[in-house]
């Protein structure tokens, strides 16, 4: 079996700086056409002269052979001004304005503390030049249980903000509960959507634990119950407009992950079309798998849609357990297992 399909682009990818970046910068350059890259470096790109400098970084990385084209964000804090967001807009390079809640995953430490009483002026600005906010959708409250940050968030923040600034178009990330699910199906299609990405789709929080401790599945959002997990698969099986491909594809050396405090993040970008595919052919919608992977991101973004083709052939492959590098090993999503499905170029 092979499908034809326009090539995808990931709206939800961690390119990371430096060694790592030239690392595993080719890998999500071979499938994808372009991709959202997230601002969470050290120190975090705040500001659209930062996102310039990165974006050139990741421009000398990228393959000669391939056409993979960065879309840069800015990192909100609470010192982030309306001016910075009608720079960030003129520059023409930069598609989004990151929100993560202050201490919600890597990276985060200089996160928004106060949405409302520190950022208002900021999304106002960004409802005027018609820049999304791109949310990280946790509480970061030690008294909420980590399974139930998604829908505290929904509840405590994104249903107001939605009710206040019902114009600002709003991307819930890597969403992974039935209650992100139902919020975004709530909202006003062409202003609320959501990226998911493979790990969420495919493992539930069983997974962290099978035979011990997995670090390699573990991330943030962390997995969920299995009735959330069916959810999600339901949502974007289902040809919805609201949902597109967002890997969350989250590199870190293996020595970082198998430690006593392991860094969250998967790394899914070698395998993330291949178990894309899984999950929409086990569904019986793989007739709609293209608009997920490819259309309905530009489409939100208000991008045109590529114009290149890639491939999807039923083949098997093992993935491999790990891949090496000077500075050390990165460890894949299904590392060691055999996947359906392969990627190719047309």
């Amino acid at each position: 079996m092979e499908l034809t399909i326009t090539q995808p682009d990931d709206w939800h990818l961690h390119l990371r700086d430096g060694s790592l970046l030239e690392a595993v910068l080719p890998h999500s350059a071979k499938n994808f056409g372009r991709a959202i890259v997230m601002p969470n470096l050290k120190p975090p790109i705040t500001t659209t002269s930062a996102a310039v400098t990165y974006r050139e970084s990741i421009l000398k990385a990228i393959p000669t052979d391939s056409n993979f084209t960065p879309l840069m964000t800015l990192y909100l804090t609470d010192l982030t001004t309306p001016d910075e967001i009608k720079l960030a807009k003129k520059s023409g390079l930069v598609y989004g304005v990151k929100l993560y809640p202050a201490g919600a995953t890597t990276n985060s430490q200089d996160g928004v503390t106060d949405l409302f009483g520190n950022c208002f002026s900021v999304l106002e600005e960004m409802v005027e030049q018609n820049l999304p906010l791109l949310v990280h959708g946790e509480v970061t409250n030690s008294d909420v249980d980590i399974f139930d940050r998604e829908k505290v968030f929904i509840e405590t923040i994104l249903e107001p903000l939605v009710q206040r600034l019902p114009q600002l178009k709003v991307v819930m990330e890597h969403i992974t509960t039935a209650d992100a699910v139902k919020f975004v199906e709530s909202c006003k299609e062409g202003f609320v959507a959501a990226t998911v990405t493979p790990q969420h789709l495919l493992l539930n929080r069983n997974a962290l634990f099978q035979g011990g401790l997995r670090p390699h599945n573990y991330c943030l959002p962390v997995l969920k119950r299995e009735i959330h997990r069916q959810a999600i698969v339901s949502a974007v099986t289902s040809g919805s407009k609201r949902f597109f491909l967002g890997t969350d594809s989250a590199p870190h050396d293996r020595r970082r992950k198998e430690c006593s405090c392991g860094c969250a993040g998967i790394y899914n970008s070698p395998v993330a079309l291949s178990l894309y595919a899984k999950v929409f052919e086990e569904a019986g919608a793989l007739d709609k798998l293209e608009a997920f992977t490819s259309f309905n991101g530009p489409d939100f973004y208000g991008l045109p849609r590529n114009k290149s083709k890639i491939k999807l052939r039923k083949a098997p492959w093992k993935v491999p357990d790990c891949l090496s590098f000077p500075f050390g090993d990165i460890v894949p999503m299904f590392a060691g297992e055999t996947l359906e499905w392969e990627a190719l170029p047309c």
